[in-house]
């Protein structure tokens, strides 16, 4: 269930109206890095939580919630970054040269599809997509997604606060960037408070998957190498279930041979028609 109030999160301002900056905003509302991506993302991990773990439903929904107020100030954001120039701006835009300066600096489809809007697009107009989210049902594999998701939400927003100077817009993307750094800790927190969550999925019973491989660092390199004694090749795991050890080359075992192909595909460069033969 979901309620709403008519007003912001937090104040949104613009001083300066900038399309080609409410392009650039579009990143942060359905970008990879978006606040649509983690909205959602957090809605369907919290909805695949069994009975028992409330607390972490909790708090992924009120999260989701929240950045689901994140998308109304951005496209806020953009909005006003279209639209309310000041009267001299208007009247400069009569001018042809000017108007299209305008508009190939913003997305042509802000103007022609949403009347001067945000919409659920990218900065290259690129539609929102699904395959943005991570949500495994696995609490611990979608926490460590959550972190990431919030370390590449937080690189995008100090982008954009270092691209503008608008003030209004600096203010906004200051409390973003504050957000995404309580999100990161409280999600790194919720992961401590799980028992031994690594390797993911910790249910899964060790003994099960190869002993030879399985704390090793493989090195990929033709010719062979030293032991470069990094923290990954050799010491205690931080998953303290096993050494880090370094092999200098791969396993190698077997040929790279297909099948044959099923007839029906047709896929013999070999195989004559019936009808080639009965030619002959």
């Amino acid at each position: 269930m979901f309620f709403q109030e008519p007003e912001l999160q937090y104040e949104v301002t613009v001083e300066q109206p900038d399309p080609h900056f409410a392009k650039l905003l579009q990143q942060a509302i359905g970008g990879q890095e978006g606040e649509m991506r983690v909205a959602l993302q957090y809605m369907f991990q919290a909805w695949a939580l069994p009975e028992g773990y409330e607390e972490y439903r909790n708090l992924l929904m009120e999260t989701a919630a929240e950045e689901l107020g994140h998308i109304e100030m951005l496209a806020s954001a953009v909005t006003k970054n279209l639209r309310g120039s000041p009267k001299e701006m208007s009247e400069e835009t009569q001018d042809t040269a000017a108007t299209a300066a305008a508009m190939t600096g913003q997305n042509p489809r802000q103007f022609l599809s949403a009347g001067e809007s945000a919409m659920p697009v990218d900065s290259n107009g690129v539609p929102f997509t699904g395959g943005y989210i991570a949500a495994s049902g696995n609490l611990a594999g979608d926490l460590y997604a959550n972190v990431m998701a919030e370390a590449t939400g937080r690189t995008l927003a100090t982008r954009l606060w270092e691209y503008t100077d608008d003030p209004g817009m600096k203010d906004m993307l200051s409390y973003l960037i504050a957000r995404d750094t309580m999100h990161q800790n409280q999600w790194l927190e919720a992961l401590e408070t799980l028992d031994d969550p690594v390797p993911v999925p910790a249910s899964f019973p060790q003994e099960q998957e190869n002993q030879d491989v399985n704390y090793t660092f493989i090195s990929t390199r033709r010719e062979a190498q030293p032991d470069p004694g990094y923290p990954w090749t050799e010491g205690e795991a931080p998953d303290g279930k096993g050494q880090f050890s370094y092999a200098a080359e791969q396993p190698g075992d077997g040929e790279v041979i297909a099948p044959q192909p099923d007839p029906m595909t047709n896929n013999d460069p070999n195989r004559t028609s019936e009808s080639d033969e009965s030619s002959k």
